[in-house]
Parts: C-alpha cells; sequence; structure tokens
C-alpha cells in the first residue's frame, strides 16, 4: 500500500546467492566496463570508508549495463552505471532462505564488505495489494527466519526486517485477529537474528508522508524494538532525507533513542504530488535517485543511508509498468535522469 516492497522475484533469490561466488567477485574499489550482452557487467565495491556494504556484480542493473554496452548504447550504460555501481538490498526470497543468505554474505565477505539483507515473507503480507504473500503461518515462517539466520552464520549482515508489517497492524490494514501473532513474529525474529554475532537488525518503521511517530512508537516497543539495533524509515518511499531525518528523530525519542537508517534510493526529488494521491507509491514519474548509500551521515543518529529498495525494479503493474520487483529499465532511466 505504501509501495512495493518486493525485491528479486520468487525464487530467484537462492540461485542468485549460489552462483556470486563463482563469478568472482572482486574486492576492488573501482569499477570497470561490463562484459557481453546480458551478462554481469563488472562492477567494483564502493570505498569501504564511505559504504561498507556490498555491492552485487550480478545485479539486475549490473546486466542492464553490460547490454546496453554490448549494444553500443555508452551514454544508457552510463546511466544505469549510476544504480549498478552502488550497494542495494538483497531481498531474500521465500525459497531456502538459508542458501539465499549464505550466498549473499559469503559473496559479501570475499569482497571484505558486509552484506545488506531484506526479510519481507510475514504472513499476510502486503494486505492483499501487488507484493501480496508471504509465509504461509506463523510457524512456517520461524522456520524461515531460522533458515536466514543459519545462513547469515557468524559473518556480518545488515538485515532490515519486514517493510509495512507494523504499519499495517496500526493502519488496519491487517486484520486485528492476527495482531498479536505478528507481534509475536515480529519480536521472535529480532531475537532469532540477533543470535547472530554479526548481524544488525533494523525494524521497519513507516515514512514521514504516513503517520506520526505518536502512532507508532508502542507498536514498535511491542514488536521488539528494544532487542533490534534500530529502526528504517523510507523504505520503498520517496520522503525527503530531511524529512525523513526529522520523522526518525521524533520516533527515535520515543523508543529509547534508538538510532535509524534512512532509504534514499528513490527520493532525490521528494514524493509525487501529482495524479491520485493513492498512487503516489507506485511507480510515480519524474523520481530520482537519492543520496548514495553511505554510513558517513553526519548525524550520530543515522547510522545510514540505504538503498534498500532497488532503483528500477517496478512497484507492479501500475504506470504501465511490470509485476511488483520485476527490472525495468525505462523506469531506471529516468530515475538516473533526473537524479542532480
Amino acid at each position: 500500500m505504501y509501495g512495493s516492497r518486493t525485491g528479486p522475484r520468487a525464487g530467484t533469490a537462492a540461485a542468485t546467492g549460489a552462483v556470486l561466488l563463482l563469478a568472482g567477485c572482486s574486492a576492488s574499489d573501482g569499477p570497470s566496463d561490463g562484459g557481453g550482452k546480458g551478462a554481469p557487467a563488472t562492477v567494483g565495491q564502493r570505498p569501504k570508508g564511505d559504504a561498507p556494504y556490498w555491492v552485487n556484480p550480478d545485479g539486475n542493473a549490473a546486466r542492464q549495463v553490460a547490454a546496453y554496452v554490448q549494444d553500443g548504447e555508452k551514454a544508457n550504460a552510463e546511466l544505469i552505471r549510476r544504480i549498478a555501481e552502488q550497494p542495494v538490498g538483497e531481498w531474500v526470497g521465500p525459497d531456502d532462505p538459508q542458501a539465499a543468505a549464505e550466498g549473499f554474505t559469503e559473496a559479501a565477505e570475499q569482497a571484505g564488505r558486509d552484506a545488506l539483507l531484506v526479510l519481507y515473507n510475514i504472513p499476510h503480507r502486503d494486505c492483499g495489494q501487488f507484493s501480496k504473500g508471504g509465509a504461509a503461518d506463523g510457524d512456517a515462517y520461524r522456520t524461515w527466519v531460522d533458515g536466514v539466520a543459519r545462513g547469515i552464520g557468524d559473518r556480518r549482515a545488515t538485515v532490515v526486517l519486514e517493510p509495512d508489517a507494523l504499519l499495517h497492524l496500526v493502519d488496519g490494514c491487517t486484520p486485528q485477529e492476527l495482531h498479536e501473532e505478528r507481534y509475536d513474529l515480529l519480536k521472535g525474529a529480532v531475537e532469532r537474528l540477533k543470535q547472530q554475532p554479526g548481524t544488525t537488525v533494523y525494524m521497519d518503521a513507516g515514512n514521514a508522508g504516513w503517520q506520526s511517530p505518536d502512532a507508532l512508537f508502542e507498536p514498535l516497543r511491542r514488536a521488539g524494538i528494544a532487542a533490534a539495533d534500530g529502526f528504517a524509515v523510507n523504505v520503498s518511499n520517496f520522503q525527503t532525507t530531511g524529512a525523513s531525518k526529522d520523522f526518525g528523530k521524533r520516533l527515535s525519542a520515543k523508543v529509547g533513542g534508538k538510532p535509524f537508517v534512512v532509504d534514499t534510493s528513490r527520493n532525490g526529488n521528494g514524493p509525487y504530488t501529482g495524479g491520485d494521491p493513492g498512487e503516489s507509491w507506485c511507480n510515480p514519474p519524474g523520481r530520482a535517485l537519492g543520496e548514495s548509500p553511505t554510513t558517513d551521515t553526519g548525524d550520530e543518529l543515522v547510522d545510514a543511508y540505504l538503498w534498500v529498495k532497488r532503483p528500477g525494479e517496478s512497484d507492479g503493474d501500475c504506470k504501465g509498468g511490470p509485476k511488483a520487483g520485476d527490472w525495468w529499465p525505462e523506469y531506471a532511466l529516468g530515475l538516473a535522469r533526473a537524479t542532480r
């Protein structure tokens, strides 16, 4: 409802993670040209002091760069390279979560970086919208989270936990009879993930365009924020970084001073104000890439700017887009062109 949260298409995450180590992930800090059409473009890692997160050399954007290079479309290749060279969230799918988490974290470790993972499989996910789905029931979800944790092992990973799961409890989208279980599942997920020595967990906490922090701090407490490292704001949304920081700081003051991260993947031009307000979150035109991922935010409460939503992947089949999570090169080009 507030922005499609779907990452890689269902069933692809485990396979992608498994082949990453075979791709010869480089720990170098510089980019180089792409290979053949459809093959991964060789992209280097960002300077570790700026962005300690791993850049996936086999991501959709990297493959698009390679395709444009092969076709001689140099200008388009350079535009998409603005996305391909940045670390983005790896959304762990429902199939074989242990293999997916293991593949991503091992590849990141070999490159001397931390993995950035997004867990999005809560039962009754997205209230029947474009990204509906999730685990079949509570037990299935607990098993899935355990698989993710075992896949991470003792490697370093930053996890953004269940975008929208908390918000839909507050706005009434999730039926009342499911509330207690969801609180229990979120709290249990935080506790299980924090058993891994190198794992940092941020709980999703909405965006500045939704509701005030007063509506969220008590649900965050019930969902286990005390055991988490902090919370995430603006995931898959378009609120400005300034507005997001203000929102996050007011919420932080109500949950014991917890730090937070901001999704800046598509907020360069702020939120969309034209057309139907109810669809302002779904593939809005004229948006731009925001601040590059970094842990150097200059603010002690803001742990990082992250690209949690993967720029160029559709929010859903609205405004001419493909289904949620599919790569949409035209939209990706639009984001890059509009970026200041």
